[in-house]
Formats: C-alpha cells, structure tokens, sequence
C-alpha cells in the first residue's frame, strides 16, 4: 500500500533501526517504546490486522517474532517479555499493518496489564457456547 508507515519501511523509503529481516519478515525497534528494546515484528506483505492476514503469514511471523524475542530478552537482560497485538481502532491499533509488539519485562518494572473482572452466574458458559457456535459455523 503507497502511503501505508510499514510498507514504506519495508520498501526502504523511510528508515528504522533494523534488527532482523527474511525474505518474509522484518523487525525493528518502535520509535515509541515502552521499554527499551520494545521491537516491532511486520510482515513484508501488507495485511491491515490479524483477522484479514493470511495463515501462513502468521506463521512466518511467529517464527520469526520467536527468534527476535530470544536476541531481545538477552540483549536487554530482560526476565520475560510481553507479545501484543492490537487489532481494529478499538484496540488501539494505530498503523494499520499487522504488526507483534516485542516489550521485554523485568520484575517490577512498573508496566501495568489490563483490568480484569469475574463472570457473573452463568456468564461465562453462555458467552463460550456463543463462541463455539460461530466456530463450528465457519
């Protein structure tokens, strides 16, 4: 896509600090991270989310994410890392090329996940069998 931020990078026309690229994949630092070394892992074809992406696809990018969270964790002497994905606006995805977020952790570090809560009575049975009805209908 010609105005797409990811596929610019990918074409070479805008730079990143590359740190891995196959003829599949490339990843690079965000210019906005959360914690250092947070990486950022893109397919080379252009797909808007995880939803309208190709299976193959994926499967080259969690294979390469695989081996970049490996370099990453030992680079930045992390103890663990988080894998993210934000999917549709409502997400907070913000460039719409299917992308990994690579954040490495450290105990403590102060990054917070997201809120949870408890199924009322009965709650959670219904929503999964709502799930697996769409599952088998597909």
């Amino acid at each position: 896509m010609a105005d797409c931020i990811f596929c610019k990078i990918i074409r070479g026309e805008l730079p990143c600090s590359k740190v891995y690229e196959d003829d599949k994949v490339v990843a690079f630092l965000d210019i906005h991270p959360v914690r250092d070394g947070h990486t950022l892992v893109v397919p080379k074809i252009h797909c808007d989310n995880l939803l309208d992406c190709d299976p193959e696809v994926l499967a080259n990018m969690i294979r390469a994410t695989q081996k970049v969270a490996r370099a990453v964790v030992s680079a930045t002497g992390a103890s663990g890392f988080n894998l993210g994905v934000n999917s549709g606006r409502a997400a907070g995805q913000v460039i719409f090329h299917l992308h990994l977020h690579i954040i490495p952790r450290m105990e403590g570090d102060g990054l917070r996940l997201w809120p949870s809560r408890e199924y009322g009575s009965g709650e959670m049975q219904t929503l999964a069998e709502r799930i697996k009805q769409r599952l088998r209908s597909r």
